[in-house]
């Protein structure tokens, strides 16, 4: 009678990983789940590798979905979170990997701690050629925290809330948020788990239990490598403005968050420059 959990994979353009980031939620030591896959009109072979491995696998928590038309990021997220059944909720991208373990551990703390609304964990950095580099670190606070108190620390910070592979929330959660605000585009992961994160509590797990893949094409990259710095600025001042009169934060306050924000970009760029040359020798 354990309770299902649904993995949501929104695919595009992902042939080189798909089959990978499929085949660690399959092998999860947790095995009442649902893994619903909606490739958002991929140009290029992904869709027909799902075809192929769901042929192969013949595992029938594996749902296969195509858009006839790209949907956009915001879109097709939350066309995934539509179609889930289960009482607990994640993301993973296309290209990203989780723990074989980690749903089971997820489930355990939130079926203990009923007033926890999402679990999260550290993430590691891994390159297209499988090299892992650093580890990024979650809220510095482990076990049960306020959520309010992660989502001004990451405001005045680094962001500590987004990236969909660290986190599995309830259901209900995800009922109140209602889903990604399309208003983002760089930022859309953070506002979603910021909305969550206040609405109470929140448990933090201080170990690398799922793997984030860096890519050039990614938001992540075009972010650290210069290209969408200005637009993502932009957008965490709009974001700071959104939860403003919650959190009771002043203009002075916005201001010093968008400059740290600012900051880190340029740190974030630095690491990502140092990662890339070391996969290179």
């Amino acid at each position: 009678m354990e309770p299902k959990v649904s993995i949501c994979v929104p695919a595009y353009n992902n042939e080189d990983t798909i089959e990978e980031t499929l085949g660690c939620v399959l092998q999860q030591t947790y095995k009442n789940i649902e893994l619903i896959v909606v490739d958002d009109n991929s140009s290029d072979s992904t869709y027909e590798r799902l075809v192929e491995f769901q042929k192969t696998t013949k595992d029938n928590r594996l749902k296969i979905f195509h858009n006839e038309s790209n949907l956009g990021m915001a879109g097709n997220w939350n066309y995934c979170l539509s179609l889930c059944e289960g009482e607990y909720l994640r993301l993973l991208c296309g290209d990203d990997l989780i723990d074989s373990d980690l749903i089971r551990r997820e489930v355990e703390i939130l079926e203990e701690h009923p007033e926890v609304e999402m679990v999260s964990s550290d993430t590691r950095f891994v390159g297209l050629d499988g090299s892992y580099g650093g580890t990024y670190k979650r809220y510095h606070k482990s076990g049960v925290v306020e959520g309010k108190d992660a989502v001004m620390f990451s405001f005045f910070t680094r962001d500590y809330l987004g990236a969909p592979l660290a986190n599995l929330f309830r259901r209900s959660a995800y009922e109140k948020v209602k889903g990604f605000d399309s208003t983002f585009s760089y930022i859309i992961d953070y506002d979603f788990y910021t909305a969550i994160a206040l609405l109470g509590k929140i448990y933090i797990i201080h170990e690398p239990l799922n793997f984030f893949r860096l890519r050039p094409t990614s938001n992540t990259s075009e972010v650290l490598g210069g290209s969408g710095s200005d637009a993502y600025v932009k957008e965490h001042e709009l974001l700071v403005n959104k939860y403003a009169n919650r959190l009771h934060l002043h203009s002075w306050q916005v201001r010093l968050s968008v400059w740290i924000r600012r900051l880190m970009i340029h740190l974030g760029d630095l690491y990502l420059k140092v990662f890339m040359k070391e996969k290179r020798k």
